[in-house]
C-alpha cells in the first residue's frame, strides 16, 4: 500500500487573501491573487522525494456563497497546477468541494459528503491509489482539516496560520507547525 500526504490548500500552500467587501481572509478568487508561501515548493518536493503520494483536499465554498464564480475558481486551480508542473511536482489528485450548507447558489447549497471534515475524498484516494491511512498525513490550518485526517485515521499536523485562528482551537492534532516547512521537518523526523 502507498503512503500519502493530504494537503489543505489555502493557508497551508498559499496565502489567504483579504477581501475588503466581506472583511475576511478567504481563498484566492482570481489567479493573480494566488501567492504561494516561499517554502511551499521545497516542502512539497521533499514530501515527493520521501515517497509520499500527494493530494490537495480543499473546501472551496465561495461560489456557493455568491462571492465568486466556478470559472474564476477553476482559473486559480489551473494556475496552481501549472506552478506544480513547472516545478516537477506531481499531485496525484486535486479534490475540491464547492458545496456549503448555508450558500445562496441553489446548485451548490447542500450538505454533502465531500466537505471536510467528511472523508469522502480521502476514501476515493484510498480506493484509487491504494493508500494506507496509517502511514499517511493530513496537513491543514483549520480544525476541519484535523478532524478530516483523524476521521480517516491519518496522522495530523495543524499549521498555525494567524489568519485562520478563529477556525482553530477545538481539535487535537498530533503535531502543530508554524508552516509547511516545519511540517516537513516533523514528517522527516517521524518517518511513517
Amino acid at each position: 500500500m502507498a503512503k500519502a500526504i493530504f494537503l489543505d490548500r489555502d493557508g497551508v500552500i498559499n496565502e489567504l487573501v483579504f477581501h475588503p467587501k466581506t472583511k475576511e481572509y478567504v481563498a484566492p478568487h482570481f489567479p493573480d491573487e494566488l501567492k504561494l508561501f516561499p517554502w511551499t515548493i521545497d516542502a512539497i518536493k521533499t514530501f515527493q522525494q520521501l515517497g509520499y503520494k500527494l493530494f490537495i483536499v480543499s473546501n472551496q465554498p465561495d461560489c456557493a456563497k455568491g462571492k465568486t464564480t466556478l470559472e474564476n475558481l477553476n482559473l486559480v486551480h489551473e494556475k496552481l497546477h501549472k506552478i506544480f508542473i513547472e516545478n516537477n511536482i506531481v499531485i496525484s489528485e486535486y479534490f475540491y468541494c464547492y458545496h456549503h450548507p448555508n450558500g445562496i447558489n441553489p446548485e451548490l447549497t447542500q450538505k454533502c459528503e465531500c466537505r471536510k471534515p467528511g472523508i469522502y475524498f480521502l476514501k476515493l484516494a484510498k480506493k484509487k491509489f491504494n493508500i494506507d491511512f496509517k502511514k499517511s498525513w493530513f496537513i491543514g490550518d483549520r480544525d476541519t482539516d484535523i478532524y478530516c485526517g483523524q476521521n480517516a485515521g491519518t496522522k495530523t499536523i495543524q499549521i498555525k496560520e494567524e489568519k485562520s485562528l478563529e477556525y482553530t482551537g477545538k481539535s487535537s492534532p498530533d503535531f502543530i507547525a508554524n508552516n509547511l516547512k516545519e511540517a516537513c521537518e516533523i514528517i522527516k523526523k517521524e518517518g511513517l
